[in-house]
């Protein structure tokens, strides 16, 4: 193994205990590793992970434009939903939007369409989406979040977007501390994820974890442990979309005072984990033949 893939252990992203539960039957689904559940919080997370630089090359050489493209139609939908949401609660015409993961910037596009009106930027690793970026004429910047806000000025903007990618890091947290970084005093964080844990008959269970090492998708979140994120990283949220009534979580944070502490509220561990286990049966019963 390679120093590049070697994997270490890490606590509860959100609570810090190191005390947790692995989530029934995971190991049957996942190509490698476990997810686990914190007993403190109810947090769901990939204990073991391999170095962020490693899990960003994963995703761009890796999966990106091979296993996955945000050209499919239901990527482009959501993107749609999330943008509808967030001008409906907030506006975007006039607003400069950073997209930390910008990958072949279809978000973007949308984004600084008339309809919207935003003045738009992307944060994207990859080379080769950097390279569409750029045909497309979307400024951008080719690299991590963390190298992006490591001078002591950096830019800043109106909003921060963090579509399906925090969950795809080694370490929300930094994330979240390089975007509070980036967004200006009085502007807002948004962050659209699956609301994988309240929304989940919708797929199989073997859909859900994919045929993939777990620290791929190392987190895992509720509404609840989302606003905690948000809330113990320096945002308040403001807005949560109807969640229920779909399988897009979105939640948009006012940047805040990161000296301030805010109250939270997690998860029940044993609710989480039963709530895996039954899904798990209703998998095995209306899904008997899963894909791999």
């Amino acid at each position: 193994m390679s120093a590049d893939d070697a994997y270490r252990d890490f606590p509860c992203d959100l609570c810090g205990a190191d005390d947790a539960v692995e989530v029934p039957h995971c190991r049957e689904f996942l190509a490698d590793g476990a997810i686990h559940i914190c007993r403190r919080c109810g947090f769901v997370y990939a204990r073991r992970r391999r170095p962020a630089k490693r899990i960003a090359e994963v995703w761009s050489q890796e999966i990106f434009g091979h296993a996955y493209t945000a050209a499919i139609p239901a990527v482009r939908a959501r993107l749609t939903y999330v943008a509808e949401f967030v001008n409906g609660a907030i506006g975007l015409r006039g607003r400069s939007v950073c997209e930390i993961g910008a990958g072949e910037g279809h978000g973007l596009e949308l984004l600084r369409e008339p309809r919207y009106g935003a003045d738009v930027f992307g944060v994207e690793p990859s080379a080769a989406n950097c390279a569409r970026l750029r045909s497309l004429g979307i400024d951008h910047f080719g690299g991590t979040i963390e190298e992006f806000v490591a001078g002591p000025d950096p830019p800043r903007f109106d909003v921060v977007m963090i579509q399906w990618t925090l969950e795809n890091c080694e370490d929300c947290r930094a994330m979240l501390d390089g975007a509070h970084r980036a967004v200006k005093p009085d502007g807002v964080i948004v962050v659209a994820t699956g609301s994988r844990l309240l929304v989940p008959f919708k797929k199989p269970l073997h859909t859900y974890f994919s045929r993939l090492p777990a620290d791929t998708h190392a987190f895992r979140f509720s509404a609840n442990t989302l606003q905690a994120m948000l809330a113990t990283t320096g945002f308040a949220p403001i807005h949560v979309n109807r969640y229920l009534d779909h399988d897009v979580l979105c939640v948009i944070g006012r940047r805040v005072d990161r000296s301030a502490t805010m109250p939270w509220t997690g998860d029940s561990y044993l609710d989480v984990h039963g709530f895996f286990e039954r899904w798990y049966v209703d998998t095995r019963m209306y899904f008997p033949d899963p894909i791999a």
